[in-house]
């Protein structure tokens, strides 16, 4: 009885069959069914999320920023301004045009009149055809630069309009580095607008795994405690190797909703590569000696009797409470679940399950 009290060393030699029988009393264990599950082959990975809309905002003009009309984080309406720089130079420009079209109006109304006048007087033979001719040049003249002076201030009138810089869609203010006084150039950020919706999973997987990448690979976006998030799949495969990441970008749309994921967010990744019917032994079954992943499965033996048959397994996904097996066992085999650490190979048991 002491030998079967006693734990045994995994890394010492088993004792043959006909040792084990000769000095060992059959054990009680418990034993439990191999079952076949589908089996889901996976990666994890870091994800990235991104909107599909989401820009840098620059102005268009140069000059000092007299107001910022928001704050980072604020919700912002297409067309709501967001910042304002100095419009008075623009402004002067724009006067001093309308007042030189102002100008240009009344020459051209006073050619008006002066054409039809020249029109009068050659009809009645007063004046020459080139009199007549060179009247009616200058009042296209005139009309031509009346034009000219429209066309030019409702152009200054539009780079004035430059000068409110106004969002460009619905969306979110990001950070806001410029400050009241700073100048700004049309390089310069004044900040960032991502609308939190039409979300993409940026996912950057390994080159080596190139082969097995395809779009409506099926993608299971987790929070940090394993929770799933949503559900989605890989609908762009990137042609090219990142240069930097030695990866391959795949995306996949979010849907969930705008509390739930952001722009800009980390968050794990799992790419299912392939789903498999496999069998799933229980985490308790199994037993590691020197990085090798065994089982003890009840055998029965000719007289009838069961012995704890160590086995080598090769173990794959975890599935719930047990471990997928590539190899080793099969479906229906007992594996034994309980007093593992006391099993030996060939050592006399009495299966309870």
């Amino acid at each position: 009885m002491t030998a079967l009290l006693t734990p045994v060393n995994g890394c010492k030699k088993a004792p043959d069959a006909s040792a084990a029988g000769a000095g060992m009393q059959a054990m009680p264990v418990t034993t439990q069914a191999v079952a076949e599950q589908s089996v889901q082959q996976s990666s994890d990975f870091v994800a990235t999320i991104k909107s599909r809309r989401s820009v840098t905002i620059m102005p268009q003009v140069d000059g000092n920023i007299t107001q910022i009309l928001v704050k980072s984080g604020d919700h912002v309406r297409a067309g709501q301004p967001l910042v304002i720089i100095d419009p008075r130079h623009q402004q002067s420009t724009v006067d001093a045009q309308l007042a030189t079209e102002k100008q240009k109006k009344a020459l051209y109304d006073y050619n008006t009149l002066q054409i039809e006048r020249q029109r009068k007087l050659f009809a009645a033979g007063i004046i020459s055809r080139d009199a007549l001719d060179q009247a009616e040049q200058a009042f296209r003249n005139t009309r031509a630069d009346w034009e000219s002076a429209i066309a030019t201030r409702k152009s200054l009138e539009d780079q004035l309009a430059w000068y409110h810089v106004n969002a460009p869609f619905d969306g979110i203010v990001g950070d806001i580095p410029v400050h009241l006084g700073d100048y700004a150039t049309p390089s310069t950020a004044l900040t960032t607008l991502d609308e939190n919706k039409d979300l993409e999973a940026y996912i950057y997987v390994p080159t080596e795994r190139g082969p097995d990448v395809r779009n409506g690979l099926g993608v299971q976006l987790l929070d940090s405690t394993g929770k799933v998030l949503e559900t989605t799949a890989v609908d762009f495969l990137s042609a090219q190797v990142d240069s930097q990441l030695q990866g391959i970008l795949l995306k996949a749309p979010v849907r969930s909703r705008a509390d739930a994921l952001r722009t800009a967010q980390m968050v794990n990744a799992r790419v299912i590569w392939r789903t498999a019917t496999q069998p799933v032994v229980p985490v308790l079954a199994v037993v590691r000696q020197g990085g090798q992943a065994f089982v003890f499965l009840a055998a029965k033996q000719p007289d009838g009797h069961f012995v704890a048959q160590q086995t080598a397994i090769t173990l794959g996904e975890t599935v719930a409470n047990g471990y997928a097996v590539t190899s080793g066992v099969k479906a229906g085999d007992k594996v034994i679940t309980s007093r593992t650490q006391y099993l030996v190979d060939k050592m006399p048991i009495v299966p309870m399950g």
